[in-house]
């Protein structure tokens, strides 16, 4: 691998591509930067190279990660693009809505679910086994729940592959009973677990990447925000009321 794909993968560190938008052929200047970054950097196609705010400059987006490049594709940005006038944060709303699409596509048996009788609010949690902050969350389970909160844990072993966590988070994944193994892990007490695919892992700790984790426990929202770290239930509850209900529904 060359030295400048080592430093566009620094900056761009994913594996899912984001949907295509619509080319713009009415547009050389843009054509023509996307032709020389995919010269430059052959996994960064067209169509994650698009139109900005600012003249002069084009955005270029793979998932959650977001940089800007010049127009004759000279300089390469990656930081915060913020519109003063409205207060609003370009790049956050483009990580937004990418995670927002990432995280919904996910499958229903991807999550180890904890569930209440009445779902008012779900919210999706990256999770470690051994984080002091993954488990004051997770000690907290029922009072989320008693709010109406379903949490949907991933897993995510922050060392990474052979660390314990991971060794631990394939046996939580195999075991018959997934959210009493998760418990007991975070305890550290003892459950059975049998033999599985543990592929899953590899896949959950890859999407969390793409979502841009920073540590654990992380937070999605339904509507693509995220929040790094421990948030208390009542807190929580007060973040996602903002956000607006969803249509409640029941075990």
């Amino acid at each position: 691998m060359s030295r400048a794909m080592k430093i566009f993968y620094s900056l761009l560190a994913i594996t899912v591509m984001s949907g295509m938008s619509a080319l713009a052929a009415e547009d050389p200047a843009l054509e023509k930067v996307r032709t020389k970054m995919n010269v430059m950097f052959q996994e960064i196609g067209p169509e994650h190279i698009n139109t900005s705010p600012v003249d002069g400059w084009y955005t270029v987006q793979k998932d959650s990660v977001v940089a800007y490049v010049s127009e004759d594709g000279r300089y390469l940005l990656q930081g915060d693009m913020i519109d003063l006038d409205n207060q609003i944060n370009l790049s956050e709303v483009t990580r937004t809505d990418s995670r927002r699409d990432l995280m919904s596509s996910v499958k229903e048996d991807q999550f180890i679910l904890f569930t209440p009788e009445v779902v008012k609010h779900r919210v999706i949690i990256f999770t470690d086994i051994d984080c002091t902050y993954c488990r004051k969350l997770h000690s907290q389970i029922d009072e989320y729940l008693a709010a109406g909160i379903e949490i949907r844990y991933m897993l995510y072993p922050r060392n990474g592959p052979a660390s314990r966590s991971w060794n631990t988070s394939e046996d939580v994944w195999c075991a018959r009973d997934r959210s009493a193994a998760l418990t007991a892990a975070k305890l550290d007490r003892s459950f059975d677990t049998n033999k599985c695919d543990m592929s899953a892992i590899s896949e959950q700790y890859m999407l969390g990447q793409s979502v841009g984790l920073t540590g654990t426990p992380a937070i999605v929202f339904e509507n693509g925000t995220l929040v790094s770290g421990y948030l208390p239930p009542e807190v929580l509850v007060s973040r996602l009321q903002m956000l607006g209900p969803i249509a409640a529904t029941t075990k």
